[in-house]
């Protein structure tokens, strides 16, 4: 039997220094990711390194996240499989070359959600520019432009959900289903429909299918968004107190 495991990134398996629990040892972190400048930015707790080193010894490893492909290559940890980018916008071979076969599904199915998606950035960048400390792009990814992406400097939900409120969630290209929202911590996310996790996780689990006569399946993720791709395995790992876990026990 294959066993794999689909595991998100960040705030799962490593997060930033100020997420880590104030009773966490900092000489017993681990660095795993790092930013542009080589400075550390993520760490592993000492739960999250015996984790990731249970997993690795008995499942087949896939890492489902939002990061470009340049902010996946300064993660530090030895990913050996497929690998799903841009909240499910692109996979991964095992040799580090785009799916030829998803690419040319998603990319075929995205122009008609792509322009609605710059008509609604139009409207946040203007709300952004009246207001200080919005830090709002576009992510583009392998030369296409996939889904925009807001921070604010003060770091908190607070205030991302004032726009999101007041601008995004009655923006009438969402109401309609053509894109949807993302909210989790200092990260709003703004996504064409056909851009899910859900739906790159279905394609490897329907092509391991295809390979082994019997596959075994876990996930593990953080955030609401991660919820419908967990659905898809046969288990499902969250971690304690995070967005996805507080709404699970609040239920």
């Amino acid at each position: 039997m294959q066993r794999y495991f689909f595991v998100d990134l960040d705030d799962t398996l490593f997060q930033t220094l100020r997420k880590c629990d104030a009773n966490h040892d900092p000489a017993c972190l681990q660095v795993r990711a790092f930013l542009p400048d080589g400075s550390a930015n993520s760490f592993s707790t000492l739960k999250q390194q015996w984790l990731w080193q249970w997993l690795d010894q008995g499942f087949r490893m896939v890492p489902v996240t939002a990061r470009d492909v340049q902010a996946f290559r300064r993660v530090n940890l030895p990913f050996r499989e497929e690998v799903v980018l841009n909240h499910g916008a692109v996979i991964l071979t095992k040799q580090g070359e785009v799916d030829p076969f998803w690419q040319t599904k998603i990319q075929a199915e995205l122009p008609f959600y792509h322009d609605k998606l710059l008509i609604v950035w139009q409207v946040v960048e203007a709300y952004c520019q009246r207001y200080t400390g919005f830090k709002p792009r576009l992510v583009e990814d392998f030369g296409v432009t996939w889904y925009g992406v807001i921070k604010h400097e003060d770091g908190t939900e607070a205030t991302l959900r004032t726009l999101l409120d007041e601008l995004i969630k009655c923006h009438p290209y969402v109401l309609d289903g053509s894109l949807y929202w993302h909210l989790n911590g200092n990260n709003l996310a703004i996504l064409p429909k056909i851009i899910n996790k859900e739906s790159a996780v279905s394609y490897l689990l329907d092509n391991y299918h295809q390979l082994y006569s019997e596959v075994l399946s876990f996930g593990a993720g953080d955030s609401k968004t991660d919820a419908p791709f967990l659905a898809l395995c046969d288990y499902a790992v969250i971690p304690k107190n995070t967005q996805l876990f507080n709404i699970m026990v609040n239920i």
